[in-house]
């Protein structure tokens, strides 16, 4: 008998970035939207599958939409009271999920707008493929 096999890949093609910054995720966005003239709003948490047998642990998400671009824009709280998002990077209190195509210079603006921020310590680009949780990120 044949046997197949069903290869499935990540669709991690998003812009991901890391944000260091010890305030509750409802300030973070007021603040996000006051300074970087976004519109942040609270939305259903993100919820992850840890172990099949055990309830889904729910982190904070918010969600941004900009029609022109079609540019989707998500908050999501890298930790809650049960664990990480993310166990690899346990210095990230956020992370922003960029969904669509975005330029350089809008991405160089964004990251320089969010390292202003006075709450915030960091704010970097980084690579989802590079993170071995990667598949926890994916909506």
């Amino acid at each position: 008998m044949n046997k197949t096999y069903l290869k499935l890949s990540l669709d991690l093609d998003f812009i991901l970035i890391a944000i260091t910054a010890s305030l509750k995720d409802y300030i973070l966005c007021h603040q996000i939207n006051t300074r970087l003239d976004f519109n942040f709003e609270k939305t259903d948490d993100h919820e992850v599958y840890f172990n099949i047998d055990e309830a889904p642990v729910a982190f904070s998400k918010y969600y941004f939409y900009v029609e022109q671009g079609e540019n989707e824009y998500f908050i999501l709280s890298n930790r809650n009271s049960e664990g990480f998002l993310i166990p690899e990077m346990k210095k990230v209190d956020y992370f922003m999920i960029i969904h669509q195509f975005l330029d350089k210079e809008d991405l160089n603006y964004i990251l320089s707008g969010l390292n202003k921020l006075p709450d915030i310590q960091v704010a970097a680009q980084i690579d989802p493929y590079k993170l071995k949780s990667r598949e926890n990120l994916v909506m």
